[in-house]
């Protein structure tokens, strides 16, 4: 059955492989080369070397908008990581209504970006209407905005993941540790906490590389406003290809080194995170 099935291996792969070749691979090495060169459309690109490259460094804009990106994503991942984990604490303690709870939690996360960001703009543009100003007279604003509609996003999804975690952790080891006088506290920090560093990792990383990506949510709370203060990469990269003509080759650049930045940041994330991780 094996000879069988290694024989024919290439033949079921050969399809998908052809479609992840066209969707991925061959756009991904031609946006690498675009990167180099001067287009407007991808028939007429010159190659200029590392011009492209040089002109992200001296964009106000970018510089910015990587602060800013920086600045949300640290923000973002502690305060997302840190109430999921309480809430999941919360929902294993065989309280009543758990299923409920978790569903109403987990909903969020169903609603697409777009309409989340109308809908928290309206939000909180009716509480600082009554202070006479409004989401995007002031950067703070706009940063607290974007985290707060981040976490009501996020906390649902990454709680579902802490809580498959809890529930896999062997009760004989809390057991354990209760018979030895541990407390609460030291049972978490020293029982269920290193014991679900699995699920640590998969939401560090979740939540890292879905803060760096954020896009459709900036474009609707803030879109950038005041004077791009609170662009952030995402869509510091999409008004540079498609606001700035002759700016085309630049945005790809940019994309370039958008991807680096996240891959090297979420890489080196679960490196990290996985030498933390206990075989149960």
């Amino acid at each position: 059955m094996q000879k069988t099935l290694k024989r024919y291996f290439p033949i079921f792969v050969l399809p998908t492989l052809i479609a992840f070749s066209f969707a991925f691979i061959i756009p991904f090495v031609m946006g690498v080369y675009l990167s180099f060169c001067k287009f407007k459309t991808i028939t007429n690109a010159q190659f200029v070397g590392l011009e492209n490259y040089i002109k992200i460094f001296a964009d106000k804009d970018f510089v910015n908008a990587f602060g800013f990106t920086l600045k949300f994503s640290v923000v973002s991942i502690i305060t997302i990581n840190v109430f999921a984990f309480i809430l999941a604490l919360a929902l294993t303690r065989k309280i009543k209504g758990t299923n409920l709870f978790r569903t109403v939690f987990f909903m969020p996360n169903l609603i697409g970006g777009i309409i989340l960001g109308y809908i928290w703009q309206q939000m909180i543009n009716a509480v600082l209407l009554k202070y006479e100003t409004t989401l995007v007279a002031n950067p703070t604003y706009g940063f607290w905005g974007l985290v707060i509609l981040m976490n009501w996003q996020m906390i649902g999804y990454m709680m579902i993941i802490y809580v498959a975690g809890l529930q896999n952790v062997p009760t004989d080891l809390i057991e354990a540790a209760e018979i030895d006088g541990a407390t609460s506290l030291q049972t978490l920090f020293k029982v269920k906490i290193p014991m679900v560093m699995p699920s640590i990792t998969i939401c560090l990383f979740l939540t890292v590389s879905n803060s760096f990506k954020l896009f459709d949510q900036n474009l609707a709370l803030t879109a950038g406003a005041p004077s791009k203060k609170t662009a952030m990469l995402a869509l510091d990269i999409y008004t540079t290809f498609y606001g700035r003509s002759g700016f085309e080759g630049v945005g790809q650049a940019k994309a370039v080194l958008f991807f680096i930045v996240v891959a090297v940041i979420a890489l080196g994330q679960l490196v990290l995170t996985r030498r933390k991780e206990v075989e149960q």
